[in-house]
Order: structure tokens, then sequence, then C-alpha cells
């Protein structure tokens, strides 16, 4: 989908917002030569790449913010051949193919580009537009015997998440690669901080706390069809299209506690509200979600998304223990302090990089056969977290997952209108 202007990108200091995390990479990209947008910096470079021993045919679902930028990531590889495109919006797919030299006989617009982009003779595909489409547009990759490269949210709603867990299955018994890109659990720093919690560095585990922080997303007064929320990022403020900000932001950080843990959580309570001036959507703009384990471990995460120069650190997490405490985040300063495994480091620029580390570790799993596709697990249990957080503060009440999984609630939009 079409990536939103800057002047809808609004940030603060201290907020990790979309600002941040596009603004300073993702306009430096791709973007950057596509008509009617300028630079800022140079396209962050691709790591090194290691000897190509065949291209991937790739072809790439969503060509709007993140999606145009990290096209621009695949190429730099080197292992990829840039087959084709798909975009709802035609002149979004003719711009981007233009810059990838993708042929124009392969570049699909409308809802169902990416089956005609399927057909086409990719054997394997970015998925990364809008969220509430991932579950359909998986389904026909898997069956139609494709590797999968997939951003986060996987999902919006529990059966969306069952369905790419099911799909996640399935590509490895097909001997096909599924790989949920989340940049946080690749940084070394962090890597190391988790494993010194795992061995036990904090003296035991008594709770944890974490944030995520972002500015307020583009809720423009709505139009007679869908189309106008696709644009932009303004799908973050439907609930139906995002998931809500604990699903579509925050997800960063709640994948990094499920996977410091390797467990999630059997029940939530909380609260949520929705205090901005004449909204238009339904996302939330503040919630306060407190999770429960079944070892009595309890887990406080605090959402907003609001420019209001809040003080506090985003995307981050912090690991309370008896005897020190660990801390997670995305980008930036992270440790264990105090306790027999004392450590201090900091992560650089895990946007681009997590994803770089991730694009070749996608070829690498295609070339090399290794379909044992771990990031799907854990994107369903971390995904599944948030949407339980977003339906208990919604509700205002204790909400266990199992009940979470036995509603089985699907979110539906009206397509009525768009182009097919």
């Amino acid at each position: 989908m079409s990536t939103p202007h800057a002047s809808n990108e609004k940030s603060t200091s201290a907020i990790v917002s979309r600002r941040t995390f596009m603004a300073g990479t993702a306009a430096a990209s791709l973007l950057a030569a596509l008509p009617g947008r300028a630079a800022e910096s140079p396209a962050p470079a691709a790591a090194p790449a290691t000897e190509i021993k065949r291209k991937v045919k790739l072809g790439i679902v969503g060509l709007g913010g993140r999606g145009s930028w990290i096209a621009n990531l695949f190429k730099q590889h080197g292992g990829y051949d840039m087959w084709g495109v798909a975009d709802y919006f035609p002149e979004t797919a003719n711009q981007c193919g233009d810059v990838l030299g993708v042929d124009k006989a392969r570049r699909f617009p409308g809802l169902s580009g990416y089956k005609k982009l399927i057909d086409s003779g990719i054997e394997a595909i970015v998925i990364i537009d809008v969220p509430y489409f991932y579950a359909e547009q998986a389904k026909a990759a898997v069956e139609a015997g494709l590797h999968v490269y997939m951003a986060k949210p996987i999902a919006v709603d529990v059966p969306g998440c069952l369905a790419i867990e099911a799909l996640g299955r399935e590509a490895t018994a097909k001997q096909r690669c599924f790989l949920v890109d989340y940049q946080l659990p690749t940084e070394e720093p962090n890597i190391e901080v988790a494993t010194r919690i795992r061995e036990g560095g904090l003296g035991g585990l008594a709770h944890i706390v974490s944030f995520g922080l972002s500015g307020a997303w583009a809720d423009p007064p709505k139009t007679a069809t869908l189309e106008s929320r696709l644009r932009g990022e303004i799908w973050l403020s439907d609930i139906a299209l995002g998931g809500d900000n604990i699903v579509s932001f925050d997800i960063h950080i709640i994948d990094g506690v499920i996977w410091v843990l390797g467990r999630r959580p059997v029940g939530a309570s909380g609260r949520s509200r929705i205090c901005r001036p004449n909204p238009q959507g339904d996302r939330t703009d503040c919630a306060g979600v407190v999770y429960d384990f079944d070892d009595g471990l309890v887990w406080t995460h605090v959402v907003q998304a609001l420019d209001n120069n809040v003080d506090l650190t985003s995307l981050a997490a912090s690991f309370l223990g008896f005897a020190a405490t660990g801390h997670i985040q995305y980008g930036g300063k992270v440790y264990v302090r105090g306790g027999p495994k004392h450590y201090v480091g900091t992560c650089g620029s895990i946007y681009d990089q997590g994803a770089i580390k991730n694009i070749a570790e996608f070829h690498r799993n295609i070339t090399e056969n290794h379909f044992e596709n771990p990031t799907v697990r854990r994107a369903v249990d971390g995904t599944l977290t948030a949407i339980l957080g977003r339906e208990a503060s919604a509700r205002g009440r204790y909400l266990t997952m199992a009940d979470l999984l036995k509603e089985n609630k699907r979110l539906e939009v009206d397509l009525a209108g768009l182009n097919a």
C-alpha cells in the first residue's frame, strides 16, 4: 500500500514513532527514487553477501512505506531476481516496478493482484501490505508451493493466527520456508541479555514491565469505500485492518518478551480508551494490560499512540528478578544489571540491520534446504498475546487465553466498491 507523507508522521524526541522508524531509514531507500520524493540520507547498505549459489525468483505484495523500502534491501542482497510486484494501487506498483526493473507485464494492481503474482512464476513471496489480508495471501502462497517471507503482525484476529500456524506446518511438510520478519531478536546484545536471563542471571524472575509508545497515527474522515484507509498507513487506525496499536506496533516488544521467556501468558486484564479528538477509526490511544502466567509471573504492558512528549523508552522491556534486572529494547542500551551475569551492551540500527539479516537468512534457508521455520511458532504466540491484551483491555475484565481461542472471533471489513 502507499506510504504516508512526512506530514502525517509526527514524532517526539522520546518516542520511537513511525517517523523515527521510517523517515530515518525508509525514506532514505527505494522511496527516495520514486516521483515526488527526496532522499533524506543514503539508503542503508546491505551487509556483504556470502557467495550467492543461485538467485531466488521473488515477488512482493505491498509496496507502501516498508514494502518498497524492504524491496530495495532484497535487491541489494544480490540473491534475488526481482520478478514481480503487486499493490492495490496501480501507480504504486508501476513506480516501484520501474525502480526495481520489473517487467511491466508483471506489475499487478487490485485486491487480487497477489493471485496473479503467484501465478507469474515466482518461487518466493514477500507479504508486507495490510495485516488483515495476510492469512488469505499466505494461504494462496503456501498452497502454490511458494516460500513465504511475512511482515509483522501475522494477523489481526485469532482465526488469522491459527491459519498462519497451520500454514507454517504445511510449509515445513512441503519443504518450503516461512519466515516472519522480527528484528529485535537478531541483534547480538539482545541475544546476550536473553541468554543470561535464561541461564538464571536474575536469580529468579519476579515480574516484567514493557512499553509500546508510538506517535499518533493518521486518522482522517472516512470516505464512501475502504480505499482511502488503505493509503498512507491510515489502516493503522482501523482495528480490523491493523489490529490496534498493541498488535501492529507493540508487537515488536511483545514478541521480544515471548522470545526471552519461550512461552506465552495464560490470561490478561486491563483497560483501554480512545481520547483523541474526533476519532474516525476505532483504534485505542492508550491502554494498560496486566498479563499473568501459569507459574504466577506478572507482566505489565503500557500502550500509547499519542504525540505528547512522553519521556519513557518505547519498545522496551525490563525483566525484574530477585537479584538483578535484565533489559532489552528496539535499539539502544541493553543489560543485565547486577547478579552473577552482569552485562551491558548497545543495540544499533535494528530496523534496517535486522531486516538485512532476515533477508539473508531467508535466502540461506531456501538455498540450503532449511525448512524448520521456527519464527512461525513464536509469531503466533506473540500475536495471540497482543490480541489477548487488546480484547481484555477493551472489555475491562480478565480474559484467559483459553477463552480467547475458544471464542475464535473473526474481524471483518467491508470491501464493497474496491477494485478486484
